[in-house]
């Protein structure tokens, strides 16, 4: 095998390992608690808490609205029983049923109110319930999926690296300095192949001189323009 082919071969690997790489780190930052439910999380738990202020609130009024009904009959057994006799005292009776029945009616709108509102509290929470166990179900089978993933790219990447081993192990070590030092300089492509006298890398047509002795194949041949280490298959 020709150094050149050897360099390129190295570099597919290295090409396809920086491929996994990436796609292993976009896997990794995907797996965990979800920004999304954490905020529906959160979004629900407020829903909740409000919910049961209005409910504390129609408990208070209901309680309101019948301690005053007990005590408009209480008045009204007096008013109409007949022990009451002075008409200065009944029309005080009266007067304090009517003020008892207009705070009832005050109330029991102001009830009527907050049974709407607690209603639709109700429904809506109900509806993010709904929504929170769908989201949740998604994303444990997204996380399944991940974690299975994560898997297969680590077990290709343990591959990987043992052939990027096995290979550099055959490599003269000038070569591999060169390789190394090309692949930071042109954005991890250190080889080019060279195809109808030009430099795929760059896409320069080459000079003769360049192109036989990479056709010689007995040295690294660099191209004249980029510098990558010409590979003629």
């Amino acid at each position: 095998m020709s150094k050149a082919r050897q360099l390129y071969e190295l570099q597919e690997i290295d090409l396809e390992i920086d491929a996994k790489k990436e796609a292993l780190a976009l896997v990794v930052s995907r797996l965990g608690e979800s920004e999304v439910l954490a905020e529906a999380r959160s979004s629900l738990g407020r829903d909740e808490e409000h919910l049961k202020e209005l409910e504390r609130s129609q408990r208070e009024v209901e309680r309101e609205v019948e301690d005053m009904r007990e005590r408009i009959a209480l008045l009204e057994e007096k008013l109409y029983g007949g022990t009451v006799k002075s008409p200065k005292e009944l029309a005080g009776l009266q007067d304090q049923v009517e003020h008892l029945k207009r705070r009832r009616r005050e109330q029991e709108d102001k009830l009527l109110d907050i049974m709407t509102d607690v209603d639709a509290m109700q429904r809506q929470v109900a509806s993010k319930i709904r929504e929170l166990e769908r989201g949740e179900e998604d994303w444990r089978m997204e996380q399944a999926a991940l974690s299975g993933e994560q898997a297969e790219l680590s077990n290709a990447l343990a591959d990987l690296d043992q052939k990027r081993s096995d290979l550099i192990s055959r490599i003269d070590a000038a070569n591999l300095e060169l390789y190394q030092a090309l692949r930071r300089k042109r954005q991890g492509r250190a080889v080019a192949k060279l195809e109808q006298g030009m430099c795929q890398g760059c896409r320069i047509v080459l000079p003769l001189n360049i192109l036989q002795r990479a056709r010689i194949g007995q040295e690294l041949v660099q191209c004249s323009s980029c510098e990558r280490i010409l590979y003629l298959s």
